[in-house]
């Protein structure tokens, strides 16, 4: 894929096979895996050194998706770039199938199982020095939601990082401002994250989620600051792609009946 157009639609593929797996399911997460997907794409597609043919070679770099309830999305993208069968998606989340509703690590091409929110980036930290301390080139690249900063283990994370000047560890803040139960404003205000970030003594970054041309800019400038971690915060939409599933809180945990799955599939195909 060497241009933008060819993201876009790649994009929207994902998001009807991630949609597919969720409404045959009848799992939910569907809002939180749409508003990573460019993410996800422009990683697979453009940046992460990854072998699908030798997944544990030591130099590759590690992805770690920390907001592990994405999964449907993320199960889809490593398909689609072929880490395994496209059809083992019809059997999402069901008994005996390996690509259960949050991320299971014996999946090829996953790092770690996740789940917990706030484990993702710690172990990325613990990567990176690994990384750092056996002079490997690896990089190391975690994907955390907002509402999981609300967590102390990964203000501990990014202080250790910034300690270690871990600059080959880049941190991915999913902005979309939503969390289980409400908008992130209502529980606990962050509108004022990057200072908090940068105040840890990383660099920090606010970009369009959704934008390839945004997102390769940030990762071509990668690591911002030599010695300091890279975060991204990636403004993004809950349910992107859809219309009715856009900034609605209830597409969280929602699953899609018949009439709603039609609707959806029928617009993202438009899209």
């Amino acid at each position: 894929m060497n241009n933008f157009c060819d993201l876009k639609r790649f994009a929207q593929l994902i998001r009807i096979n991630a949609l597919s797996c969720v409404y045959k399911s009848k799992a939910s997460h569907i809002g939180s895996g749409f508003s990573c997907v460019e993410l996800l794409v422009y990683l697979y597609a453009k940046w992460l050194k990854v072998s699908v043919g030798d997944f544990k070679e030591s130099q590759r770099d590690r992805f770690i998706l920390s907001k592990g309830h994405a999964a449907a999305v993320y199960y889809s993208t490593l398909a689609e770039f072929g880490f395994f069968p496209k059809s083992l998606l019809e059997n999402y989340c069901e008994y005996g199938c390996p690509l259960g509703g949050h991320i299971q690590h014996n999946v090829p091409g996953v790092e770690i199982s996740t789940g917990s929110l706030g484990h993702g980036l710690p172990i990325a930290v613990g990567m990176a020095l690994a990384a750092k301390r056996s002079h490997k080139k690896y990089r190391v690249v975690v994907l955390a939601s907002d509402g999981e900063m609300e967590s102390g283990a990964n203000w501990e994370a990014l202080n250790m990082a910034s300690a270690q000047k871990l600059d080959n560890l880049t941190v991915i803040i999913d902005r979309n401002g939503f969390q289980a139960m409400g908008p992130t404003e209502s529980i606990l205000p962050m509108n004022n994250l990057d200072q908090r970030i940068k105040s840890f003594g990383c660099a920090c970054r606010t970009i369009n989620g959704h934008n390839f041309k945004k997102i390769e800019k940030s990762f071509k400038g990668l690591p911002f600051s030599a010695g300091r971690p890279s975060v991204i915060i990636a403004r993004t939409v809950k349910g992107k792609g859809v219309s009715f599933m856009e900034n609605k809180v209830e597409w969280h945990y929602r699953s899609p009946n018949k009439d709603q799955f039609e609707a959806a599939i029928k617009e993202l195909r438009r899209g």
